[in-house]
């Protein structure tokens, strides 16, 4: 889903070496007549960003639609949100971090700038199904978003506690909202994705979940904020700001239920993910820790397995160096703001 060939990445490359046209001395300026468009996907490991959008417009009194710093802009999918932070249509977004770590490899200036979430991987299986164990999987179809996702790492992480390999399984790339509806069909006996697509199947009754990151490997990241390198050297006070109200909108997501709930209400607006709020909050409470926002530490240790673990995948060619891929200045000089909702 995500290859492209080397001589394709070289010309991107090249090209993102390039400053963008109007992204010189002016682009202050230029960012202050119109919001900065940060990329995401309706997905609760990206809450942390509608939340830190409204926040931010609130603060400005605005607290509806008019944002003056930055905006939430929805995608469909990973692939779109890469071509359009690699040529310059948005200029950050919540990505996937071994895709960044690929990215930057091929010489495509962007920085990993904060992380957004914690855990929120699940692998679903039916209800009605024999399954009790991961080991049970042996012999069957599992579908994951893409070779470059998180969620693909964690199931190799149950496959190698099990003592098996990913040929002891048939894995199929699939987009997470075709999941459910490819369980229900029996097309496939699991899927391992991120939320709200296993709690989704969960409330509808036909699926239950087989494995959480929050039990098996609780320091998960999988979505980080990555801003394009020409906007850090031209506008940094834009990036910390954002990177202010994410992280404050990690800490205010986890501070109360109460909190969570509102997010939830606010997350499924239109404008937003879209999406039934009653979901929303299902994945917020069933467990509490289901996917978490509190603890958005920048921990190169961290990513360090994360990079290992995507070599022994096959999704990286090679180590990539952490200075070459994040940025930990702004979480470094955080400011705290108030998230008033």
């Amino acid at each position: 889903m995500y290859e492209h060939s080397p001589r394709r990445r070289q010309l991107l490359g090249g090209a993102m070496a390039l400053p963008l046209v109007g992204m010189g001395a002016g682009a202050s300026a230029a960012v202050a007549d119109r919001p900065l468009r940060v990329g995401g996907l309706p997905v609760t490991c990206n809450l942390t960003l509608p939340i830190a959008c409204k926040a931010r417009a609130a603060a400005d009194g605005k607290p509806e639609a008019s944002f003056t710093a930055f905006e939430y802009n929805k995608f469909s999918g990973w692939p779109e949100i890469k071509e359009s932070l690699m040529t310059g249509r948005i200029q950050a977004a919540y990505m996937l971090a071994p895709l960044v770590m690929d990215l930057t490899d091929w010489r495509i200036p962007l920085k990993i700038v904060s992380l957004g979430h914690r855990s929120g991987a699940v692998i679903m299986v039916r209800t009605d199904s024999p399954f009790r164990k991961f080991a049970d999987l042996r012999g069957k179809s599992i579908a994951i978003p893409s070779r470059f996702a998180v969620d693909y790492l964690f199931l190799r992480k149950m496959l190698a506690r099990e003592g098996m390999t990913a040929k002891d399984i048939e894995i199929i790339e699939m987009a997470p909202p075709d999941m459910p509806a490819a369980l229900y069909a029996r097309a496939v006996d699991a899927y391992c994705t991120g939320e709200p697509f296993g709690a989704a199947a969960q409330r509808a009754g036909y699926a239950r979940p087989l494995s959480m990151t929050r039990d098996h490997w609780r320091n998960y990241i999988c979505c980080v904020l990555t801003a394009r390198q020409e906007l850090i050297d031209t506008n940094r006070p834009l990036v910390q700001d954002l990177v202010n109200y994410v992280q404050a909108a990690g800490n205010w997501l986890d501070a109360s239920p109460a909190n969570r709930d509102k997010a939830a209400v606010i997350a499924a607006k239109r404008q937003f993910f879209n999406q039934d709020p009653n979901i929303i909050r299902f994945v917020m409470n069933n467990p509490a820790d289901r996917v978490t926002y509190g603890d958005l530490r920048m921990l190169r240790a961290e990513f360090d397995e994360m990079m290992q673990l995507s070599v022994q995948a096959g999704t990286l060619k090679r180590p990539v160096r952490y200075e070459q891929y994040v940025d930990e200045s702004f979480v470094k000089n955080i400011r705290p703001v108030k998230v008033s909702l």
